[in-house]
């Protein structure tokens, strides 16, 4: 099968390279360094078990992804508007998209730019790009998918190259239930530059993340969402589970790339602004990312 990737970041890398070992023709689109580097290596997988070299084609250009039956949208949550539309002329008409990204409302954004479907996916990877064309896997690899007609048939495309995959009718509350983990533990990692092992031992962590997680659940019920509090020690385990991890959003700082905080605990903010419910502590670590790529970008924040 044709499969394109837009968007050749961690977790886009990672899911191409195990389907492109599965056999299939995958196509990633990325920045010239990286597709420079994969077209004269291959692409880089390392993981707890291996670390090896996957042949999968490479392009800077969106036209790469004309023949792709499925594509994985990567990009940043900043960038789906542009990306969805440098790839909207060429999508094949029974192309199936799935949006691979943080936060709850990329897909619906992406679908208005399409102007078509898009699949919705909770994607639970935690993985890292360590140079251009290098991709780690330190944890997991689960996804939960939106139904759709093709829905069925794609996940057992997945299953097979070694990928978990789960269809759901339910992936809207299971988007706001990976939000919150992620507003839980993205910004403290972040800030503290320090991975969650470490992170959770420092005391009063753990009762922040306990903050965090009640005021985002706050939020998502005022918003309609049928969600429950999670069991806080299954939240904590995330963090002893994946100790040496850092969050997305630090590995993002700590290259002097754009976060997503205005995806995750900035969209705690803003929800919770429009529906009064009150975010003292997602405001608080919102405000705190924000202030620090103020000063890395040498300007006052905005």
């Amino acid at each position: 099968m044709n499969i394109g990737v837009m968007g050749a970041g961690a977790v886009g890398c990672y899911y191409g390279a195990l389907l492109a070992k599965a056999g299939h023709a995958v196509t990633l689109v990325g920045r010239p360094a990286f597709v420079e580097r994969v077209v004269a290596d291959g692409l880089r997988l390392e993981t707890a078990n291996a670390d090896e070299r996957v042949r999968v084609a490479a392009s800077s250009e969106a036209a790469a992804l004309a023949d792709a039956a499925i594509v994985l949208f990567s990009v940043k949550s900043a960038d789906t508007e542009k990306a969805g539309a440098a790839i909207a002329p060429y999508l094949k008409p029974g192309a199936t998209v799935f949006a691979f990204q943080n936060g709850v409302d990329n897909a619906e954004r992406l679908e208005t730019v399409l102007k078509r479907p898009v699949i919705p996916a909770v994607v639970y990877v935690a993985t890292e790009i360590v140079s251009p064309g290098h991709v780690k896997h330190h944890g997991r690899g689960e996804i939960i998918i939106g139904r759709s007609a093709q829905t069925d048939d794609i996940a057992q495309v997945f299953i097979a190259a070694g990928i978990p995959v789960t269809v759901s009718d339910q992936v809207k509350e299971a988007l706001w239930g990976k939000l919150i983990i992620n507003c839980a533990y993205n910004a403290l990692s972040a800030v503290a530059q320090i991975p969650y092992g470490p992170m959770i031992a420092v005391d009063g962590v753990p009762e922040v993340m306990a903050d965090l997680v009640f005021e985002c659940v706050a939020v998502g019920r005022a918003a309609g969402v049928a969600i429950d509090y999670p069991d806080l020690e299954a939240v904590f385990s995330i963090a002893r589970s994946m100790p040496g991890q850092y969050s997305s959003t630090a590995q993002d700082m700590a290259r002097d790339k754009p976060t997503e905080i205005d995806y995750l605990n900035g969209y705690i903010v803003r929800k919770g602004r429009e529906l009064g419910i009150p975010t003292p502590a997602n405001r608080a670590l919102y405000v705190m990312v924000k202030l620090l790529e103020a000063k890395r970008a040498g300007r006052p924040s905005a």
